[in-house]
């Protein structure tokens, strides 16, 4: 007897941690833009796995690779070489332009091994006095859930309940660069930031605030690292979010997309000044760089350039704000993006967005709230006009409500 959606979700419920508050859809199957759940009904993809999805569910050259990987050898270690971790590697530094990579599985590692780089080039680099290292981050910022990152983050939530908080972070407005500049001392050795903050909201700071960045870093000598494991790879429009203002960070933090939706990959990108901070025993991962890993980033990356996915997004995501721009719905306080990270915020004098997220899955659109007010309309970055068309229709609808 086929089990039904009630099923599946009574018996998560019992034995699953709860950690996550989900729509209650019980997925089975992925294509392209589209999901279907346990009882067959079919669902357009708005959330993309929080962009881990950008080339589309099961993409088949992904599906190609990772079989293709998976019937030679899976695991290595980094104790051994494995013959697809240098070519991830070198065309991974190829398009970044960057000389070196390090290579991760989740985006929270990413971070952790960015600040570890970051504290790390402060002492032997910079000259920062031992265990004095600061790094300067945004209010409102999410770059993970280890106690280190939650530590700077200003979400209570995130930290309640988990302390006692790692110290060295200093925390100032997003958006800011005076402020960033007023923050800095002696020893500041990083200042840490997303180029657009999506999970707050699709938060995205004022023209020029990347380039100012950039010139205040580079004056005090200290290192600007992009968050780019949500915003990268063709999210925005461009490659990077950081392209649209023409500006090259001193490392950048990748994931999510990187694995090409079928397997957790990421990686920390810099040149050798800092890179060269590591050395063998003090910073790894068992699975990092593993060759299934490292097949997938390979063919995450040729997706990206070969079926032009980034000017994909341009071009889709101007169609799509600007046709919900038209909607001039009561509910909608403002909407914002760049690329397909679109927010669309519901007054708070009408409702929270979840009820709007729970009409859109009635509706066959899978949306999710975020900062209780903002709905994230992230498709993956493959959608084409016809099927945007369809679910414009039906966004309109229920913010007409």
């Amino acid at each position: 007897m086929a089990r039904s959606t009630q099923d599946y979700l009574k018996e998560v419920d019992e034995v699953s941690a709860h950690n996550y508050h989900p729509l209650p859809v019980v997925l089975s199957k992925g294509e392209g833009c589209w999901v279907w759940d346990v009882e067959g009904k079919k669902y357009l993809d708005m959330l993309s796995a929080y962009s881990a999805v950008n080339q589309g569910h099961r993409h088949p050259k992904m599906i190609k690779a990772l079989k293709d990987q998976a019937d030679r050898i899976t695991l290595t270690s980094r104790a051994f070489h494995n013959d697809q971790m240098g070519p991830f590697l070198a065309k991974l530094c190829e398009m970044t332009g960057y000389r070196r990579a390090l290579p991760m599985n989740t985006g929270a590692e990413g971070v952790e091994t960015a600040v570890k780089a970051a504290r790390r080039w402060g002492y032997v680099k910079k000259g920062i006095g031992e265990d004095k290292a600061e790094i300067i981050v945004c209010s409102d910022n999410f770059h993970g859930r280890t106690v280190t990152i939650v530590s700077f983050s200003t979400e209570p939530l995130y930290r309640d309940g988990f302390g006692p908080m790692t110290p060295g972070f200093k925390v100032i407005p997003f958006g800011d660069a005076d402020a960033l500049e007023r923050a800095i001392t002696k020893n500041t050795c990083a200042f840490l930031v997303e180029p657009i903050q999506c999970e707050a909201g699709v938060k995205i700071p004022p023209d020029g605030y990347l380039k100012r960045v950039r010139e205040i870093t580079k004056r005090h000598n200290i290192l600007f690292m992009a968050d780019e494991i949500q915003t990268g790879l063709g999210r925005t429009g461009r490659m990077f979010a950081c392209d649209h203002e023409g500006v090259h960070p001193d490392a950048m933090i990748l994931g999510k997309a990187l694995g090409g939706g079928v397997y957790p990959v990421s990686a920390f990108v810099a040149d050798d000044d800092v890179m060269d901070v590591f050395v063998p025993g003090n910073h790894g991962s068992t699975f990092g760089g593993n060759p299934l890993g490292a097949a997938a980033g390979i063919a995450a990356l040729g997706i990206l350039i070969d079926e032009k996915v980034p000017e994909r997004a341009h071009e889709m995501g101007t169609y799509i704000m600007n046709e919900l721009a038209k909607t001039g719905s009561d509910s909608v306080g403002e909407i914002r993006g760049r690329g397909l990270i679109i927010g669309v915020e519901i007054k708070a004098s009408v409702s929270k967005a979840r009820p709007f997220c729970e009409k859109l899955m009635q509706e066959g659109i899978l949306a999710k709230e975020t900062h209780d007010q903002v709905i994230r309309i992230c498709p993956p970055l493959i959608i084409d006009k016809e099927t945007a068309d369809w679910a414009l229709a039906r966004i309109r609808k229920v913010l007409s409500r």
